[in-house]
């Protein structure tokens, strides 16, 4: 007999919910199969079986709460399940339950044959052929009224308890809005130059590093660029101090399917195009399939937010606490524009700078934005550091 317990569930983090069972008790179980998924109100856990066997007493069912150490069941190893061969018996035909309501009613085949398979009976159809014969199109069109007054009726309800996950979301979302003066600048970059950038260099770049040349690797690295100018933006509050940070950790926001998760690119400023455009592919792709680590997502000094990959067109991010500012970056969409006395059509996207008002002053935040479409639309300054 094996002991399954909750394993340690991370720095800070003492309890889970049980979010899924993959098996039940009395069914067999191999080695490392999957057995349940442990959610904490940061990251989803995989709990695997550490020997093969058949499951026993599940003492925890969905949506328990679970503490490190508790048993999570127990696995009976030499058992296995063997599987009775159903006696015979003399062949028992099953009649069709539509017929006895069907009894009596003048119907063309074609239109019993349909009645039949969608459970109608004859007094729920208005007959139009000759002698008050049921046809194929007086069948078709009780059925069109029955689904119409199903989807009229529907005003059904679903109560679904909330995820720890997105409890969490929800208590640091509105712990910020409670906390930190936010306040949101805008400004509108024109995309050209880098999308000729990405559409000349796009390909080699794939074949060299193995992964696309997207447009997050040139905001970050806008970003920090801007960051360095603009210290107060990627410092914290801590108490009566202010903690400016010599170092860039960037979080970058991914959508799952459990909510809305930051990782952190830590020492962003180190790293290369290609290395950023990596590990944000890595983090989407562990993101997808629940496996972000606790140290995945904790810290952080400045977070960078794409909804345009979702059609926003503008909005106002909310600030990741206890940082400063996040960028949201929104869908690029052609418009016209005036350049040099001329209207022009341009592909243009919207910026939002959401900050901390209480460390970070009106005019930082517009010279912030100001430098990031200034290199975005310039993409040699971040080549040449200007």
């Amino acid at each position: 007999m094996v002991e399954l317990f909750v394993p340690v569930l991370g720095e800070s983090v003492s309890e889970a919910t049980i979010a899924k069972w993959y098996k039940k008790e009395g069914e067999a179980v191999k080695l490392d199969e999957l057995l349940v998924e442990l959610e904490t109100d940061k990251v989803t856990l995989e709990v695997n079986a550490t020997s093969a066997g058949v499951i026993g007493k599940i003492n925890f069912a969905e949506g328990d709460t679970v503490q490190r150490g508790d048993l999570l069941t127990i696995i009976n190893e030499g058992v296995t399940i063997q599987a009775s061969a159903p006696a015979k018996g003399p062949e028992v035909k099953t009649p069709v339950a539509a017929a006895p309501a069907l009894r009596g009613a003048v119907m063309s085949p074609a239109a019993s044959k349909i009645a039949a398979e969608n459970n109608l009976s004859s007094n729920q159809i208005n007959a139009s052929g000759k002698d008050g014969r049921i046809t194929k199109g007086d069948v078709l069109s009780a059925m069109e009224n029955k689904t119409s007054e199903v989807v009229i009726s529907d005003r059904s309800e679903e109560r679904v308890k909330m995820s720890r996950l997105r409890k969490k979301i929800a208590e640091r979302l509105k712990a910020s809005q409670n906390t930190a003066a936010i306040l949101t600048t805008f400004n509108e970059v024109d995309m050209s130059n880098i999308l000729a950038l990405r559409n000349n260099y796009k390909d080699a770049f794939e074949k060299k590093h193995g992964v696309k040349l997207g447009f997050m690797s040139f905001f970050l690295k806008a970003s920090i660029a801007a960051l360095k100018e603009i210290p107060a933006v990627n410092a914290e509050i801590d108490g009566e101090d202010i903690v400016y940070k010599n170092y860039c950790d960037i979080g970058v926001a991914v959508g799952t399917e459990q909510g809305l998760v930051v990782p952190v690119l830590r020492n962003a400023e180190k790293m290369s195009f290609a290395e950023i455009e990596k590990s944000i592919a890595n983090f989407g792709k562990k993101a997808r399939e629940g496996k972000l680590t606790m140290s995945d997502l904790t810290g952080g000094t400045f977070s960078v937010s794409n909804g345009g990959v979702y059609g926003s067109l503008l909005s106002t991010p909310i600030i990741n606490p206890p940082q400063s500012g996040i960028l949201g970056m929104h869908k690029t969409q052609e418009r016209p524009v005036a350049i040099n006395g001329k209207v022009e059509i341009r592909p243009m996207m919207y910026l939002a700078l959401s900050y901390d008002h209480r460390i970070v002053d009106g005019k930082e935040a517009v010279t912030f934005l100001v430098r990031i479409k200034e290199s975005i639309e310039n993409p040699e300054r971040l080549l040449f550091d200007l």
